[in-house]
């Protein structure tokens, strides 16, 4: 069997154990970074047959914000992103909340202070802070709690065993901190990035266990992933510097860890940085799959609240680190499942572009049928159209789609088609109403009257005989005729208009507008 062959035997193999989770915190709305992670976890679990969770890490309750957890598991929805198991869902591994978790992190760091991994520590915040300021008045302003300095504090690692109990026996405040070994090459391959050497002498010893009870992120999120059987960590590059961390707390528990992939940063359109929670509104479009409102009355823009499609979104969002490897850039969500492989990702940030993203909504909305769009056109304009039937609308929708961007385009952009005009575009107006204007859109009108079966193959036929019997191009009369009946200067098939609108509103609209336009040229 060929290497080829043997890897993807070892795949196949594998596929049924591939667990994967998105486990994001809720200290806000879900930034479309944090959704584009979800999605890459969804594509790798369904491309290989196995199960995507939702986790929610609140450890941090200093940070958390009410409201933040059903936005994020709205938001999911709304993308399409649909957990197999987890937080709102259920499942053989939960809770999947690691607040309901509390009880079952203390043992495990208890673990790693009898084999030695971990010690306590009982430095107050005051001790830290003079640390820091001697540090930064001896030049070295990147000071750290690490194999070095965590000789001179107060730790069960400088502290005599007799006073170290005494201090937990009295319920003296501490913290467990993990004991990074000194001057240690780390290393592990990333899925995305090929191989990572990290030394120990560039890492601190990360805080575990906190005085409140609750663990840190990094102890929480190991005996999470190991307990949930979570096969592989496919995160943000932001966690990359934890990593080396996270290698060796599952070499301190004797676990097999997961593999890693590390997603690239999402950037600034110019590339200047990453793509903050503060910069969509503030550059003029949403960083946000829907609308956040913040406890003090702050509003985030959403994607879903400004008209995208969910496919769009997603579409676009997979595109922003990932490609095919081909020039497809169109993929509904089954074909992006087919398509999707780790190896495709991007070490390199990915710069966001908002031209493009509201291409991807063009195209999307240009594929929906015509009854989906005309339901969710009845949804976006409500009253104003109330009065027409179902047929007509999706007939509108036919004729606008390919002009709009969003959903309310076909309304603005086709409001004739609802009402009749009452403003006519000056520059057409300027250019193509001249003297024998009025004269020709009368006997124009004339004709129109005479077609008994009113299609838009009839209209034209008789028009095509109008132009012939003027001896006129149609360069002369159809824009006057678009005008008087649309008020616009362009625009899709005048016959298809007219047949829509009908031969009696049509000719209505032909006598009201024509001494209207005549008035307004002078």
């Amino acid at each position: 069997m060929n290497q080829l062959s043997l890897r993807k035997n070892l795949e196949f193999m594998s596929d049924k154990s591939v667990r994967v989770r998105f486990a994001p915190s809720p200290t806000g709305p879900l930034h479309m970074g944090g959704v584009r992670t979800a999605l890459y976890n969804y594509l790798f679990a369904k491309k290989h047959n196995g199960t995507f969770i939702l986790r929610i890490e609140d450890t941090d309750q200093n940070r958390f914000v009410e409201g933040a957890e059903e936005y994020i598991i709205e938001a999911l929805k709304w993308c399409g992103i649909t957990p197999d198991e987890g937080q709102g869902i259920g499942g053989d591994y939960g809770p999947y909340k690691q607040s309901e978790r509390k009880a079952m992190y203390k043992p495990y760091a208890d673990q790693l202070i009898a084999s030695g991994n971990a010690y306590y520590a009982f430095d107050t915040s005051e001790d830290l802070d003079r640390m820091r300021k001697q540090a930064l008045q001896m030049k070295m302003p990147n000071w750290q709690y690490n194999s070095v300095t965590r000789t001179s504090m107060q730790n069960s690692l400088t502290l005599p065993e007799d006073e170290v109990q005494k201090r937990l026996d009295n319920g003296d405040s501490y913290v467990i901190r993990f004991k990074m070994p000194r001057n240690e090459d780390v290393r592990f391959e990333d899925e995305i990035r090929g191989w990572v050497v990290v030394n120990t002498n560039n890492v601190d010893d990360k805080v575990l266990y906190k005085s409140d009870g609750m663990p840190t992120y990094h102890l929480a999120n190991i005996v999470d992933d190991h307990t949930m059987k979570i096969s592989h960590v496919i995160r943000g590059e932001e966690w990359l510097p934890s990593a080396p961390l996270h290698v060796l707390l599952y070499e301190a528990f004797g676990w097999d860890a997961p593999k890693f992939a590390h997603c690239p940063l999402l950037l600034r359109p110019d590339g200047n940085g990453k793509l903050s929670k503060r910069d969509g509104d503030r550059l003029g479009f949403p960083v946000f799959p829907i609308d956040w409102l913040s406890a003090e009355g702050e509003k985030f823009s959403g994607y879903r609240e400004q008209g995208y499609l969910p496919g769009a979104f997603i579409n676009m969002l997979a595109f922003l680190g990932w490609n095919p490897g081909t020039t497809q850039e169109i993929f509904t969500l089954v074909e992006m499942v087919e398509a999707f492989s780790l190896n495709r990702v991007s070490k390199a940030g990915a710069k966001f572009d908002a031209d493009k993203t509201k291409w991807f909504q063009q195209q999307y909305l240009r594929a929906e049928s015509e009854s989906s769009l005309a339901k969710l056109l009845r949804i976006e304009v409500g009253d104003a159209i109330s009065s027409f039937s179902d047929e007509y609308l999706e007939q509108a929708c036919h004729l606008m789609k390919e002009r709009a961007t969003f959903v309310e385009d076909i309304y603005s952009e086709g409001q004739y088609l609802f009402e009749n005009p009452t403003d006519f575009d000056e520059k057409t107006v300027s250019k193509k109403w001249k003297e024998e204007a009025e004269e020709l859109m009368k006997e124009w009108s004339k004709e129109l009257e005479t077609i008994s079966d009113f299609d838009a193959i009839n209209i034209e036929t008789s028009f095509k005989a109008f132009l012939e019997a003027k001896e006129m191009g149609i360069g002369k009369v159809l824009p006057l005729f678009r005008l008087v009946v649309t008020g616009k200067g362009m625009g899709p098939s005048m016959f298809e208009i007219s047949a829509l609108l009908g031969k009696e509103e049509s000719l209505k609209r032909m006598e009201k507008n024509i001494p209207a336009i005549v008035k307004l040229k002078g």
